[in-house]
């Protein structure tokens, strides 16, 4: 049997993630040395995986020892970086051990994820900017650690034994970045309150997204009078304009109406892009990969983004695949993503909330099983969220948060919204439960925030994802909600929900201080409430 080899599409996402492996051989070594230090042991002891800390700071020989947290910290994140690009290198001389057609979307999948986490703890060590902070980190380091998790899930998905990626799991990386996590939590949690809340609107702002769709670098039209005929033709000349200037600068792709059956991704080396749309139905991207079709949850993405700051403006983003496997129709692990007055059509797994920083913003969501699911911090303003018909004999879960670490700063906010049954549930919505979401990770958080709630959700509220798996760890919260579905009386009495009746004590979920929104919002001109 020939050996599979990647595809020159496949390649060539591959190779983005290349350049980064050379950093390794030039980062600046750490003078941490003085005789009143703590030893690298005693720092490690005060890890949450003191094992793997102690086989690569401090054996065989000692490095100098760090006199202090932070030392320690660029230390420890300095050894986790090293390491994870030894396993990128290494990960891509496992391809060729490929059997089946499943393996090798898999082994893909994990290429691509462990690239990813080189570039996130690349700029965790390297950060150029004045404002950064330790949330930065935070948000990256969690990322990091969803793209390994990630990896291996692609092979469950598939069927496909890890075996191929055995070697590069020996690596300990999970365990070295949730020590990375716990370290710097600390510092991530100390915010400045007095720079976190901002009025909900700009004008000024808003004026200048709106001018965005009047000034596009590319346009798109099926007709023939834009600059492409495809969105794929788009985002290769807007990959290609970027790469090419030195200038950066937001680059505004318009798409006009039209339904493009397309499968997308915007790499992370293309960085603030806007996509404007003529609205929701009209500008429609459609795909309809799924789980059941050969490829793993992550890949079956029918538009997927990975380039900071991100924008997408009235488009329909949609996977037609229909219920009773994993299919995403969006999945956004840029940092710093927007998406107004979008509509995110599917049913199982329909969005992918991935990694980093995310804001919705007047966007529908249809789906049936798990649909809005993944482990970004990520909060949905004045969203309309539609439960669609299931399979017969299953339950509706609005819901899957994904965060497997305590230190993590993710969770999903959904803020001031509407949760209703979509057309075709209305037929039968007697004999379907529907819940708010159920812990499909150990430490789930979800919470749910002055939202109007219909009669089809469940007096529970939540459902257990596997027995008693992870109710006494998730957070699930509900405070200010409205309408038939929000009757708290007989909900779940897991030891992780909690009802809450002070505004204080939800006031770390809102936009301002859960995903730093004054920071980054105010710039894309899309409206916003900071506050709860």
């Amino acid at each position: 049997m020939p050996r599979p080899t990647p595809s020159s599409s496949t390649m060539h996402l591959i190779r983005s993630f290349l350049p980064l492996l050379t950093l390794i051989f030039s980062l600046p070594s750490l003078s941490l040395s003085s005789p009143d230090f703590k030893p690298v042991e005693w720092w490690c002891h005060n890890t949450p995986h003191p094992g793997a800390c102690r086989y690569y700071l401090a054996y065989p020989k000692p490095p100098e020892q760090p006199k202090d947290e932070d030392q320690f910290f660029k230390l420890h994140l300095q050894v986790t970086y090293d390491l994870t690009a030894r396993a990128v290198s290494h990960l891509g001389s496992l391809g060729r051990r490929c059997g089946t057609k499943p393996e090798k979307k898999a082994w893909v999948d994990c290429w691509k994820l462990y690239g990813n986490t080189v570039l996130q703890l690349n700029r965790t060590l390297h950060h150029p900017k004045s404002t950064f902070t330790a949330l930065d980190s935070q948000t990256w380091l969690s990322a990091s650690l969803t793209n390994l998790e990630t990896c291996r899930k692609g092979f469950s998905d598939l069927g496909a034994s890890t075996e191929i990626i055995h070697p590069v799991m020996h690596y300990n990386l999970s365990d070295l970045i949730s020590n990375c996590l716990a370290i710097n939590q600390p510092n991530a949690t100390t915010k400045s309150t007095a720079t976190l809340d901002a009025p909900s609107f700009t004008t000024t702002a808003n004026r200048k997204l709106l001018q965005l769709s009047s000034r596009p670098n590319f346009i798109v039209a099926q007709d023939g009078s834009g600059n492409f005929r495809t969105i794929q033709g788009a985002l290769d000349a807007a990959t290609a304009l970027r790469s090419s200037t030195t200038s950066g600068g937001r680059i505004v792709i318009q798409v006009k109406a039209g339904v493009y059956n397309e499968h997308l991704q915007v790499l992370s080396s293309l960085s603030d892009l806007t996509m404007v749309g003529d609205g929701k139905g009209k500008t429609i991207i459609t795909g309809s990969r799924s789980v059941a079709s050969g490829f793993t949850t992550f890949s079956s993405a029918t538009f997927s983004v990975f380039g900071d700051g991100f924008i997408a403006r009235d488009i329909t983003f949609r996977n037609t695949f229909g219920p009773g496997s994993q299919a995403v129709a969006l999945l956004s692990g840029s940092d710093r993503s927007v998406f107004y007055r979008c509509s995110i059509e599917g049913y199982q797994d329909t969005l992918c909330v991935f990694t980093q920083r995310q804001f919705y913003r007047e966007c529908d969501i249809y789906g049936t099983v798990d649909f809005i699911f993944g482990n970004a911090a990520v909060v949905l303003q004045n969203c309309n969220i539609f439960a669609r018909r299931p399979r017969q004999g299953e339950a509706n879960v609005i819901t899957a948060q994904g965060r497997t670490d305590p230190n993590q700063n993710t969770g999903i906010v959904i803020h001031s919204s509407t949760i209703s049954p979509a057309a075709e549930l209305l037929a039968v919505r007697g004999t379907v439960s529907s819940y708010l979401g159920r812990p499909w990770q150990q430490y789930s958080r979800t919470v749910y925030l002055r939202n109007s709630i219909d009669s089809i959700i469940d007096p529970a509220g939540w459902l257990p994802f596997n027995g008693n798996f992870a109710l006494n760890t998730l957070y699930y919260a509900e405070f200010g909600n409205t309408g038939p579905g929000s009757t708290l009386s007989g909900r779940v009495r897991w030891l992780g929900y909690h009802v809450i009746s002070r505004p204080a004590l939800v006031r770390q979920f809102s936009v301002g201080r859960f995903i730093a929104g004054r920071q980054w919002i105010p710039s894309t001109g899309v409206p916003f409430n900071a506050l709860i």
